[in-house]
């Protein structure tokens, strides 16, 4: 497993339309992935689960993969919420 804190520095927040890449993105990869934010942990690639996480601007999450591209999955997808690459 695969762990990484990062500041979401999105301007709107991990909301709506960037919540929706951002599960189209965590579902190309073959690992499990979670984002977890003040105790609560989601599938990363459950729009429902993603936006229940209400996560903001500037706010701290933790996101995890486990599984054989574990790695790559965590780095492109903290890229994605701290520079929405």
């Amino acid at each position: 497993m695969v762990a990484k804190e990062i500041e979401v520095k999105l301007p709107a927040g991990l909301q709506s339309r960037h919540a929706a890449e951002f599960v189209q993105e965590a579902s190309n990869f073959a690992a499990d992935v979670y984002l977890e934010k003040g105790g609560r942990n989601v599938n990363a690639k459950s729009i429902m689960g993603l936006m229940s996480l209400a996560i903001g601007p500037n706010e701290l999450v933790t996101l995890s993969a486990t599984g054989s591209d574990e790695e790559e999955a965590v780095a492109q997808l903290s890229n994605f919420i701290e520079n929405n690459n």
